[in-house]
């Protein structure tokens, strides 16, 4: 494969107010749209759906109780169906003064998805975020944080200021949608398997999971090291959580450790994916494609 002239990652950014990185804490909220999407006939397995709603039920309570404890905002991507759902969930997030974002109407499998059937899908979650929060949100995150090449331009025509799916840099950067010079662009927000909480906790029969549920312990170890090292780079440390995972006694209380190590550190800027995102586009960085990877050149 020939990369040709993909531009290299960006290196340290400047933070806002001195600050010497940035972190946030982002909570997909996918309840029962991540199991149905994966397996249409779990709808039937009701311990299977109760699975997923304890995200809604307990695990956002818990959550929002935590946060307001430490006086943090956050963003919560929330599926469509998962708002039309859970009303009541989502409008405790807005009060609390969180950012809801888009995550997909059925946390769709977008990977090849077509054009119009992805447009579909965003636009159908914008409605569903409209009419039940009166929410237009600033931004994206692909379910399994899957995009297509077509995907950055459905989004700059819908209004979204930034997308959070991309794995290619540890800071935000301006993504063109294209390779000719002036090409509209987006933040994009990059995020990793390894700050992801469905790596660590996921197991549902039959649907996710090998079955190795790992120690509250050693996830908060592995997420402690991560931290530390994007602090002393002056990187962008997002954290992704699932309510039905995270939510859970003993692993919000080392959610709450870790965010104490984040408040312990001097100049780490706990923000938001919005603010982020502004910040980012006030500083207009040059933007940078990221095109198809040839397979001519072997």
């Amino acid at each position: 494969m020939n990369r040709g002239d993909v531009t290299q990652p960006a290196g340290a950014v400047r933070w806002p107010n001195g600050a010497s990185a940035a972190a946030a804490l982002t909570f997909d909220v996918d309840a029962e749209s991540a199991a149905i999407s994966a397996a249409p006939s779990s709808v039937t397995r009701m311990t299977v759906m109760s699975h997923q709603a304890y995200g809604p039920l307990t695990g956002v309570p818990r959550i929002l109780r935590l946060l307001e404890r430490h006086a943090l905002r956050a963003t919560f991507f929330v599926p469509g169906f998962t708002a039309e759902r859970y009303p009541s969930m989502v409008a405790a997030i807005a009060d609390a003064g969180h950012e809801i974002a888009h995550h997909g109407y059925l946390h769709e499998a977008t990977n090849g998805m077509d054009v119009d059937t992805e447009s579909r899908m965003i636009d159908r979650g914008l409605q569903a975020l409209d009419s039940v929060a009166g929410v237009r949100p600033l931004g994206y995150r692909a379910p399994m944080w899957e995009l297509n090449y077509h995907t950055p331009g459905l989004l700059i025509d819908r209004g979204f200021l930034y997308d959070s799916s991309m794995m290619d840099c540890d800071v935000p950067y301006l993504l063109a949608e294209g390779s000719a010079a002036g090409a509209r662009t987006i933040v994009e927000i990059p995020v990793h398997w390894a700050l992801d909480d469905w790596e660590q906790y996921a197991f549902v029969p039959g649907i996710s999971g090998s079955g190795l549920i790992e120690s509250p312990a050693k996830v908060l170890e592995m997420w402690s090291l991560e931290l530390d090292a994007c602090y002393r780079e002056g990187c962008c440390f997002v954290l992704t959580n699932h309510p039905f995972l995270s939510g859970r006694p003993s692993r919000i209380a080392a959610l709450e450790r870790l965010i104490e190590q984040m408040e312990s550190l001097e100049g780490l800027w706990l923000a938001t994916l919005g603010e982020i995102a502004e910040h980012t586009r006030s500083t207009n960085p040059a933007p940078r494609q990221f095109p198809r990877p040839s397979m001519d050149a072997r």
